[in-house]
């Protein structure tokens, strides 16, 4: 059986599953991928099986994300280009996901359009991993997606004359073959499209972060949301100023003040056929540029604030997600957006606000503004849809990033089972969460004398405070998580594999929302 399985139209990669051997399919590369535990063993009678000499494992060790290059002489069963892929212990997710991920980089480099990868030992990788073929098949072709990344778009390339001679070679992955993949050929197609549509909405989250501001207004977000819901089947409204104004949403009113462009107010609403398991409202932070307002920021970096409206982008991407797979949840995504400016009407320190649920917030710092428009969104989500559960996502405070770093996210809920489910999917996903206190003593430090509560808290442990401030607006919704996804949203330049937006939060999401169905 050999069938082409799907495509992406936003990301172009083909699929093609394969029950057949893999050497004999002609590609530009042909993968062999090798783990730790028995490499000599199988990578000896690969190599011979396509006449290569053994004497290529000398150097290759086959941790994760090793890659040795080979070459052979072209015939008519496959290309002349081998690489050896190493999946380490191949015991986590993670080892595949960054094996593949690696890959596809590499091909991108070489110009490698067509990759062949020999999923001979998919089941025996599914077994070492304790999961089903099917659910191994996403994760690789998530990772491929991943690596296949790039952001370009705004790249002219009339001053790099060399890449003029590279302009027709492929830049990324075109197809992608898993082939050898024998009995369980029907279970690695299953999975490889749902990975398809799980990587390719993570894509669309970093463009939207790597977007500059003059790229992205409020208005310009909200028509991602709706091209998002053309793409995935699902409702989109949008509600200008005066819609905005009519509804009392004095936070985001507030944050916008500053702003020469108009907040929006953006709800998707993706509906399933048949009964429907859970209703879960998504909320994202969608500040398009945070200045700070008139507690301006230094100058130092500010450029990457182009990334404050990554919780949006998350929302945003996992509603044309969960839509595409077709899962029996009703998913309710809410963007709030504005970017934040000072100017000569912008609000500013000590102005006291009125928001949607009536409550009274005293600014101490217009650069604490991401709050203030998650407020009147929380408060929307609870009175309109009164949801099974509420998660909301926000680059909410640099506090976070001193606690956990730039790789794992915070996580504060009101129920322990939901919060260890997040947990558990942060595991699997590779998308790390800890949770952190939501106790009652930390409210006394966001106490105000002249309102309801201070948008800013007394000094230390500012992600919980925060996040405690957030909790006024759910309404004693007793399923709340907030996110502070402030460290792993955006990885500066040198920072790593990645730099910009890193879609964090899509996978995240996909895996606990796929683990209710």
């Amino acid at each position: 059986m050999t069938k082409t399985t799907g495509t992406s139209a936003t990301s172009g990669l083909k699929l093609t599953i394969s029950a057949k051997p893999a050497a004999p399919v002609k590609a530009d590369l042909l993968v062999l991928p090798l783990g730790t535990r028995d490499i000599r063993k199988e990578g000896v009678e690969a190599l011979k099986g396509l006449g290569l000499d053994e004497s290529a494992l000398t150097d290759f060790k086959g941790n994760a994300g090793d890659l040795c290059l080979l070459y052979r002489k072209a015939s008519g069963k496959g290309g002349s280009r081998v690489a050896l892929l190493g999946l380490g212990e191949g015991k986590s997710n993670g080892d595949y996901r960054k094996a593949f991920e690696t890959l596809s980089k590499k091909a991108g480099d070489l110009h490698c359009g067509v990759v062949v990868v020999d999923c001979s030992g998919v089941g025996d990788w599914a077994k070492h991993v304790k999961r089903s073929p099917e659910y191994l098949a996403g994760v690789i072709v998530e990772g491929v997606v991943s690596g296949s990344y790039r952001f370009d778009r705004l790249k002219s390339g009339k001053l790099d004359k060399e890449k003029k001679k590279e302009a027709d070679l492929p830049k990324s992955v075109v197809e992608l073959v898993l082939a050898g993949c024998g009995d369980h050929a029907n279970e690695v197609e299953k999975g490889a499209n749902a990975g398809l549509i799980i990587g390719t909405c993570q894509n669309l989250s970093r463009d939207l972060v790597n977007l500059p501001g003059n790229y992205l207004s409020a208005e310009e977000l909200a028509d991602a949301a709706r091209e998002a819901g053309k793409r995935g089947g699902f409702d989109v409204t949008v509600f200008n100023r005066e819609k905005i104004t009519e509804l009392a949403m004095g936070g985001l009113l507030a944050v916008n003040k500053g702003s020469q462009d108009p907040p929006t107010f953006t709800i998707m609403d993706y509906r399933p056929e048949g009964k429907v398991k859970k209703t879960v409202a998504l909320v994202g932070k969608g500040v398009t540029f945070d200045s700070g307002g008139i507690s301006i920021k230094p100058s130092a970096g500010m450029d990457e604030m182009k990334s404050d409206m990554a919780g949006a982008s998350v929302v945003i991407a996992i509603l044309e997600a969960i839509s595409k797979l077709k899962l029996p949840i009703r998913l309710i995504g809410l963007v709030p957006a504005t970017d934040n400016m000072p100017s000569g009407s912008a609000q500013k320190p000590g102005d006291i606000i009125t928001t949607m649920s009536g409550i009274t917030v005293e600014v101490g710092n217009t650069d604490a503004e991401g709050r203030l428009i998650l407020a009147d969104a929380l408060t929307y989500a609870r009175r309109e849809y009164d949801p099974d559960v509420i998660i909301d996502l926000a680059t909410l405070t640099g506090a976070c990033i001193v606690a956990l770093g730039m790789k794992v996210a915070g996580m504060f809920s009101n129920d322990d089972d939901l919060a260890e489910e997040l947990y558990l999917a942060g595991e699997a996903s590779g998308e790390k969460v800890w949770r952190l206190p939501l106790w009652d003593e930390y409210a006394e430090q966001i106490k105000s004398d002249v309102a309801d509560v201070s948008n800013t808290g007394s000094k230390g442990a500012g992600t919980i405070t925060a996040a405690k401030f957030l909790e006024n607006f759910v309404e004693g919704h007793k399923h709340w998580v907030h996110l502070d996804i402030a460290g792993p949203a955006f990885a500066a330049k040198g920072g790593g594999p990645i730099s910009g937006g890193t879609g964090f939060g899509v996978r995240l999401l996909a895996e606990l929302l796929r683990s209710w169905c």
